[in-house]
């Protein structure tokens, strides 16, 4: 309804503003048919006039033609971005603006449909009540989500990349038991929710809804939070960035090196590549490196 209304009054706004210029039109000519020759003697004799009304305009000119080539470059850029790589938008957390922008969007895209998601420990991703995904994982249809084992080399190596004092491997493990927990609750309620815990160290924080892609990189020494998020569409096109994001989705959740996690029984539950299980273990007795995490 905001948007309908803005563009009501947008279009108010230009026709008034036509029809203005339109009714000025013969008074603004008989004005400067009257005035025209007066000037014009007054000035044509004054050089210094005439070369600063020439080098003002020389500048205007260079002005112009340089905005309308840098727009066509980026218009061709623009395009090239949309409609080979399937980019729709890059975010920045900066603006808060873009922040609610993106939030109602992905939850446009994400209620009552089925939810794909990797990240770190999930709590400012959908356990914080600010998070973007906090409904929507609350109204998916399902979910599978891949998070950090907490007792893994990769969540301590994470910790370890980040100068933040206050992000601390007890802080990350901390973070992960909420979103753990804020799952289980789910779970209870009968919603399809499948958790994997992977050990690597993050490389892609990817959340896919419907048919976009949302991919934020876990850059070494900054958080998450402060990198742009980038957004792709689905299309027929082979060039766009969705289908290889998709894929290293697909790939990583179908690792059989990577187990899932039992809410019941709070154990992790390794399968071989026709799904059978293997073993158990319990969370905290599986550390890829524990000199690592020793010294965290």
């Amino acid at each position: 309804m905001f948007k309908s209304i803005t563009n009501l009054i947008y279009h108010i706004a230009i026709l008034v503003l036509s029809a203005t210029i339109a009714l000025s039109l013969p008074y603004t000519g008989k004005l400067i048919a009257d005035n025209y020759l007066t000037y014009w003697t007054l000035i044509e004799s004054e050089k210094a006039f005439l070369i600063s009304v020439e080098i003002a305009v020389a500048v205007l000119l260079i002005m112009l033609f340089n905005y309308l080539v840098s727009n066509w470059k980026n218009r061709k850029f623009s395009r090239m971005a949309r409609n080979d790589m399937g980019l729709v938008l890059a975010a920045h957390p900066k603006s808060f603006r873009m922040k609610k922008r993106l939030k109602k969007f992905k939850e446009q895209q994400g209620m009552e449909k089925d939810v794909m998601l990797i990240g770190s420990t999930g709590f400012n991703t959908f356990v914080s009540p600010e998070s973007d995904l906090h409904h929507i994982i609350q109204n998916c249809r399902g979910a599978k989500i891949m998070l950090l084992n907490p007792f893994g080399e990769g969540a301590c190596l994470r910790t370890k990349s980040i100068p933040d004092p206050e992000i601390t491997l007890e802080h990350f493990r901390e973070q992960i038991t909420k979103s753990v927990d804020f799952l289980k609750g789910l779970k209870i309620l009968q919603k399809d929710i499948t958790l994997k815990l992977y050990e690597e160290t993050p490389l892609f924080k990817l959340t896919v809804l419907g048919d976009y892609v949302f991919m934020k990189y876990y850059h070494a020494g900054l958080n998450v939070q402060e990198m742009p998020e980038y957004i792709f569409k689905h299309s027929s096109n082979h060039g766009s960035m969705f289908h290889p994001l998709y894929q290293f989705f697909l790939s990583r959740w179908r690792d059989s090196t990577i187990p899932e996690y039992d809410f019941e029984s709070d154990e992790l539950v390794y399968r071989d590549n026709s799904g059978n299980e293997i073993k158990r273990a319990k969370l905290d007795s599986f550390t890829t490196n524990p000199a690592c995490c020793g010294n965290c």
